[in-house]
């Protein structure tokens, strides 16, 4: 049977919780006579000035806990799980869905889909808005968090129920209408397939998503990510340069004219369409802040433009030390022309950048965050690593050192014997940690 209230993980040194003897191990029931469904009804709870919280003790002595404090200020209690709440998972079956592309045997978190506003409120994650009722979308509004991350990738509602493999998908579009009538902030995503919902499907799906603006504040466009494991899948293309050139005229002439209209660009191209097509990289205005950033869109502006502003700062000097980095197919060439200005500074640090092959997933896969520990090793053993090899932070788990395959940097420097650093995805991280 499962236990009432929500059980307190830790308890902040000093904290108001604290002070008034509320321990690891004890359980939340309820704040001001109210039950407590997830972390924000305890945030939107525990803001007021005077609260009664009916705390549970191990041995099931339930006892009130009266509280005046600062409108906001904190309690200092964390829970067990990060939402009070499990975790709701994806119900669709997309066709372009890469966790259905993972080989078997990898760590069990890496195979949950996650569905759920709430962490694309707290995390940034996509949502579907398939799973989400009307009560969902009321608490949404109500709560007003924002921004929500919506994974659209068309507006055609027939098409979006046959890519998502789900009846309701097209329906749950109407949703969108609902959080933009309520004021709350959004984000969109279209993951494009090659044939599917590109071309006048694209086209088609900037119209109708423009006429959220300016709730719905950025729109990014990815390419379907494609892994060698697409047995018994639903069969997909491969992007290359023509296709590339393409999908950037759409999104281009979409832009000028949403600028003119709005003051926005708002439908944006993650930077591995510049990258196939060999088109330069747009200035960083036209990002319009990085709203997409962590989707891969304006990372590479966002890095070379951050490496020249240091880069004007530093004199250089005759230092002499050997240094490697290794990253995806998609960052090499980018990184070898940044480590030509830092060989005009420093011509005595002899730097090597070694472009790892994603044989784990496929080389389709070029992206330096899907790479694995046991490419990594198998392709630099034997290659002179110099002082130190310097890793992207984008290859581990959030707060860990452990990469996809569940390779640590420990064994990664074991095994290659030589020092690793992890470094940081921005210019001047990547310029200190060559130099110094």
């Amino acid at each position: 049977m499962k236990k009432k209230g929500h059980l307190i993980k830790s308890v902040t040194a000093g904290s108001i919780a604290e002070e008034m003897e509320i321990q690891p191990g004890d359980r939340l029931l309820r704040v001001n006579e109210k039950e407590i469904k997830d972390v924000f009804d305890y945030r939107y709870a525990v803001n007021d000035e005077y609260l009664v919280l009916l705390i549970q003790k191990p041995d099931g002595e339930e006892w009130e806990a009266e509280i005046e404090k600062d409108i906001e200020e904190d309690l200092g209690i964390e829970f067990g799980e990060g939402l009070m709440d499990s975790c709701r998972s994806c119900k669709n079956k997309c066709i372009f869905c890469f966790i259905d592309q993972l080989p078997p045997g990898m760590r069990e978190t890496l195979y949950f889909k996650d569905d759920d506003a709430r962490l694309s409120f707290l995390q940034g994650n996509y949502i579907t808005l398939t799973n989400m009722s009307a009560e969902d979308i009321d608490r949404i509004i109500f709560y007003k968090l924002s921004p929500i991350n919506i994974s659209v990738h068309t507006t055609n509602r027939k098409l979006r129920c046959k890519m998502l493999c789900n009846r309701f998908a097209g329906e749950a579009l109407d949703k969108i209408k609902r959080l933009y009538d309520g004021g709350i902030t959004m984000n969109g995503q279209i993951v494009l397939c090659k044939g599917i919902n590109d071309g006048k499907e694209l086209e088609h799906s900037v119209r109708d998503l423009a006429a959220y603006i300016p709730h719905m504040q950025s729109v990014s466009v990815v390419p379907v990510g494609l892994t060698k494991y697409r047995d018994n899948l639903s069969h997909l293309d491969k992007f290359y340069k023509k296709d590339a050139i393409e999908v950037l005229n759409i999104i281009h002439r979409w832009q000028d004219i949403l600028y003119k209209k709005y003051g926005t660009r708002f439908i944006h191209a993650s930077d591995e369409w510049y990258i196939t097509a060999m088109i330069p990289i747009p200035e960083a205005e036209n990002y319009e802040g990085y709203l997409q950033i962590e989707n891969g869109v304006g990372m590479v502006r966002s890095l070379v433009d951050e490496f020249e502003d240091y880069y004007k700062t530093i004199k250089g000097d005759d230092r002499t030390k050997s240094v490697s980095l290794a990253t995806g197919i998609l960052a090499a060439p980018i990184l070898k022309n940044l480590m030509v200005q830092i060989n005009k500074k420093y011509p005595n640090i002899q730097i090597s950048v070694y472009t790892i092959i994603n044989e784990y997933f496929g080389a389709d896969i070029t992206v330096a965050g899907l790479l694995t520990g046991g490419d990594i090793i198998a392709q630099l053993k034997g290659k002179e690593l110099g002082d130190y090899l310097l890793l992207p932070d984008v290859l581990l788990r959030s707060g860990e050192d452990v990469l996809l395959d569940d390779i640590t940097v420990e064994d990664i420097k074991n095994t290659l014997q030589t020092e690793i650093r992890i470094v940081q995805s921005d210019g001047k991280s990547l310029i200190d940690a060559v130099v110094n």
